[in-house]
């Protein structure tokens, strides 16, 4: 008998549900393997915490494996980079800390899809979303308040994300209280994973219930090189750690959540992918897996940009003797601009016109720019961006070389199909009419980007492609499938086609994304990966 049941590949948020719920619930011995730091360090350990500081913390920490993709070709050569978390409980111990879990049609969606009679329905999937959940504001048929996973309203709110909601509502977007309900339609402030203005990340709510455990091993710093695969059967992995190749073995199942980039790379180093991109690199085939790293689906925005006639927002509120008042606030009081995360607000539409949501209208109380806009400094101001919920372009995730340590080469293939980009252009008339609306247009000064004489469609075109920035969603690049569907990866059951004793439990295995913020619905898909073991 092996020294494990299961074995969890990645340390993340999909790893840390699964770990406590095979613990806990299944009475199995688990070894969890994270290739990350058990946390940051230096400043990043301090600041990531902290609802407003999420952004420092992840700046030139090692807590961020950053890919830069390949030359975008639809966006004139430009490569915005995305980064995927680098630590233990992975993207929900570096993200916005949003709580958003998507359409009940995303779900029942995927059931179509997969014909799977219910099993990935929304009805289904609302089980797991509820049982997790403690939920400081709703206590309702959408929402439960049993869980470990905190979910809290903002912990504070700036004039200009009042200004917006109004304004929004204004424009005939309806008020929403609760994204997460019956409707995610509408306007309104979102709700985070925080406790006591607190981030509340996977280790917290499900991993420390098991820490302490002695059928849970956990080793941080390992990266994993190869699962070993015997006679058709997925047995272990091998890994390395401190300087050392070490090997171990399971009994049950080896279940892969390594994030959305290294999943498929993992997948094609030991031999289950593409046979002619595996041979390319040496690798000798034993699966032929034609989906393996297809599929690549990631949520993307475009900003519209205004200044402001005044101090609304928190432009400068990190820096100085502001920074020091409001982090005395936040110490002794879990008061003030620390305690919020920032973007309060935001609105769900449709501009052209159906019920269906398919733009998310962040408002950023700031200047907020990116690092490839030009001519525009940061100042007191306003930016609103259009993230596009469900986009039509895919991209792909490739080997580099078969050196484990070699990070995969990623193509977002970003605004490749028109529909795409003619909703993000959408998206920024929409956000101009906002701007438009009192009382928020009592506060603008004037337009930064595009600018006012940016009015033609090739006009906007052009700021899309200048500006297009990831919303750190990738998914789908090791794809759940009907049996005859040659591209997918996985069965409904999450299990990797033609091996057994394999299964994926992270955003990789979503045929489709969601429409929100991944972390929720990644949790909610590894709570029911577990159900199905």
């Amino acid at each position: 008998m092996a020294g494990y049941d299961y074995i969890i590949i990645g340390g993340g948020s999909a790893a840390c549900v699964a770990a406590r719920a095979l613990v806990k619930e299944k009475q199995a011995r688990v070894l969890l393997l994270e290739r990350g730091p058990a946390r940051a360090s230096g400043l990043s350990r301090f600041l990531l915490p902290m609802p407003a500081a999420w952004m420092k913390g992840i700046a030139g920490s090692d807590v961020v494996e950053l890919h830069e993709p390949v030359p975008q070709k639809h966006l004139n050569g430009r490569a915005p980079k995305v980064g995927q978390a680098n630590i233990l409980g992975g993207g929900s111990s570096v993200n916005a800390m949003v709580y958003t879990r998507g359409q009940a049609e995303d779900y029942d969606g995927w059931d179509k899809f997969l014909g799977s009679k219910g099993k990935w329905a929304y009805a289904e999937m609302l089980k797991h979303f509820r049982a997790m959940e403690y939920n400081h504001e709703f206590n309702d048929l959408w929402h439960g308040v049993e869980g470990s996973l905190h979910v809290s309203g903002t912990g504070a709110k700036c004039q200009l994300t009042e200004d917006y909601v109004l304004a929004a509502q204004g424009l005939g977007v309806p008020y929403n209280p609760d994204f997460n309900g019956a409707s995610q339609a509408g306007v309104g402030t979102m709700q985070y994973t925080t406790r006591a203005r607190r981030r509340w990340n996977g280790v917290d709510a499900f991993l420390a219930q098991v820490m302490n455990d002695p059928r849970l091993t956990i080793e941080c710093e390992a990266h994993v090189g190869e699962i070993i695969i015997e006679r058709g059967r997925a047995i272990g992995v091998r890994y390395q750690r401190m300087g050392q190749t070490r090997e171990a073995r399971c009994d049950a199942e080896v279940l892969l959540a390594a994030g959305c980039y290294n999943t498929p790379k993992l997948l094609m180093l030991s031999g289950l992918g593409p046979a002619a991109q595996l041979k390319a690199h040496g690798i000798a085939t034993k699966v032929d897996l034609p989906g393996v790293g297809e599929n690549l689906q990631d949520h993307h925005e475009v900003p519209v940009v205004a200044a402001s006639n005044g101090h609304y927002g928190y432009y400068g509120e990190d820096k100085g003797l502001k920074a020091l008042k409001n982090g005395l606030q936040y110490l002794l009081f879990k008061s003030g601009p620390v305690a919020s995360v920032g973007v309060e607000a935001c609105a769900y539409v449709n501009p052209d016109g159906g019920k269906r949501p398919i733009l998310k209208m962040y408002c950023v109380p700031t200047v907020y720019l990116d690092a490839d806009v030009k001519n525009v400094s940061p100042q007191d101001g306003v930016t609103i961006n259009a993230c596009l919920l469900r986009p039509q372009s895919r991209g792909t995730v490739r080997l580099r070389s078969a050196d484990p340590f070699a990070k995969p080469v990623v193509d977002n293939n970003y605004l490749a199909e028109a529909e795409d980009l003619r909703l993000e252009v959408a998206g920024l008339k929409f956000a101009r009419e906002i701007l438009k609306q009192r009382p928020l247009a009592d506060r603008i000064a004037m337009e930064l980007l595009p600018g006012k004489d940016a009015t033609s469609t090739a006009a906007l075109e052009e700021h899309c492609r200048r500006s297009v920035k990831t919303n750190w969603h990738p998914v789908g690049t090791a794809r759940m499938g009907k049996p005859r569907d040659k591209l997918a990866v996985l069965d409904e059951d999450l299990r990797v086609n033609g091996v057994s004793g394999l299964r994926v439990i992270d955003a990789s295995a979503m045929p489709f994304i969601p429409s929100g913020n991944t972390n929720a619905p990644v949790m909610a898909l590894a709570s029911r990966a577990i159900s199905l073991l």
